[in-house]
């Protein structure tokens, strides 16, 4: 299975981290962003948009770590707008906070993961297993 890992930079570590560990499971990642050097002209920006929007169409599903920037929603909007399953994943319960939560965050093609990064690898693992396991990937 193909994945995507969309976060803000302030999360790259954890997006590597992850990228790695779903990569040692056999899935594959997509588009790596955080491989690129500073972006410093609108071209630029529009190459690495182009590829971030090619890997999102492409993965099976996407992993959004939150605290997310801007970017990272509108590649959360895309997956969803193309009816890709996304873990959202959070080490608090903050996108149960009625006050910071957004209406998106609760849509049946989202699964709310809170806890540990390793518990989010277990989530995805188990659940990529079933759906193998049901025949709808192969």
């Amino acid at each position: 299975m193909k994945f995507y890992v969309a976060s803000s930079l302030n999360n790259i570590e954890n997006v590597r981290f992850i990228s790695e560990k779903l990569k040692s499971k056999g899935f594959i990642h997509t588009y790596d962003w955080t491989q690129n050097e500073r972006i410093s002209t609108i071209n630029e920006l529009k190459e690495v948009g182009q590829k971030e929007k090619d890997a999102i169409i492409e993965a099976d599903f996407i992993v959004v770590l939150l605290p997310a920037g801007k970017g990272s929603h509108i590649e959360f909007g895309i997956a969803l707008g193309q009816g890709k399953k996304i873990y959202l994943y959070s080490l608090i319960e903050e996108v149960n906070n009625f006050e910071t939560t957004s209406t998106f965050y609760h849509l049946p093609e989202v699964e709310k993961c809170i806890g540990t990064i390793e518990e989010l690898i277990d989530i995805i693992s188990l659940n990529s297993k079933f759906v193998e396991h049901k025949g709808r990937i192969k």
